[in-house]
């Protein structure tokens, strides 16, 4: 269901912001699988520090824009591999005409939809995941395909997984930080991975930070990580694979 919008203040601005790279890397293949876009300031200030300028009845638009946005600059970079992009899950219930710019961007720059990772965060309440699961049903029929970033940390969690299969689960990092020596989250994770498994979904390991965290997954076949250990983000570019090579025992 559309749900109408109230009128928008013609007063009202988005910020200026731009784009950093960080990329996914698939340590089995030993290649980085794909980049991810993150919102950044014109000159490199956090994403944090843009979207607080971001009025509240221009959520969904900025949201709209910075895709489109990324995906002109990522093409200009030379990216050939995946490109992921960021979406607030409820744009696609609440906007009338959901990833128009995003498609528009993706077909003048030649863009393949295939190679288009949308993640979708649990940071907005879903009260019906349901519901919510047939536009993200709509948007892989289109060829793009979706993921679920920051799994474990926010609303709906494993109701998603009932109701929706997505092609990439991404584990939240605070079920990262310190998995090897903690018992407790090696449980919740062995669950998810499994699930994901029995569910034919990839899981993307984010915010990785030691040898011992990414060799933990490792043991527990994962292949695709992201995080500090590989390569931070780069402003306006895309970055090679900086990190260790890390192998399992």
């Amino acid at each position: 269901m559309i749900l109408a919008s109230p009128p928008i203040d013609p007063g009202l601005r988005m910020p200026v912001f731009s784009h950093a790279f960080q990329p996914i890397v698939d340590l089995v293949a030993r290649r980085v699988h794909a980049y991810e876009a993150l919102v950044r300031g014109p000159a490199g200030e956090s994403a944090r520090q843009v979207l607080d300028q971001v009025p509240p009845a221009l959520a969904y638009g900025f949201d709209e824009a910075s895709r489109a946005a990324a995906i002109e600059r990522a093409v200009a970079l030379g990216i050939d591999q995946q490109l992921h992009l960021n979406c607030l899950p409820l744009g696609l219930s609440r906007v009338e005409k959901p990833l128009v710019d995003t498609l528009a961007a993706a077909e003048r720059c030649g863009l393949p939809l295939r190679r288009i990772v949308l993640e979708v965060t649990e940071s907005e309440a879903i009260t019906d995941p349901a519901h919510w699961a047939v536009h993200l049903d709509e948007c892989r029929a289109m060829g793009l395909k979706v993921a679920i970033d920051d799994f474990g940390a926010g609303y709906a969690g494993l109701n998603l997984l009932a109701d929706f299969q997505p092609d990439q689960v991404k584990i939240d990092m605070g079920l990262v930080r310190g998995i090897d020596r903690h018992g407790p989250r090696q449980a919740i994770v062995r669950a998810v991975v499994q699930a994901c498994d029995d569910l034919a979904i990839d899981v993307v390991v984010e915010g990785v930070e030691t040898a011992d965290e990414c060799r933990w997954f490792l043991d527990h076949g994962v292949r695709l990580f992201q995080g500090y250990l590989f390569a931070r983000p780069m402003f306006q570019g895309l970055p090679p694979w900086q990190g260790p090579e890390v192998t399992g025992p």
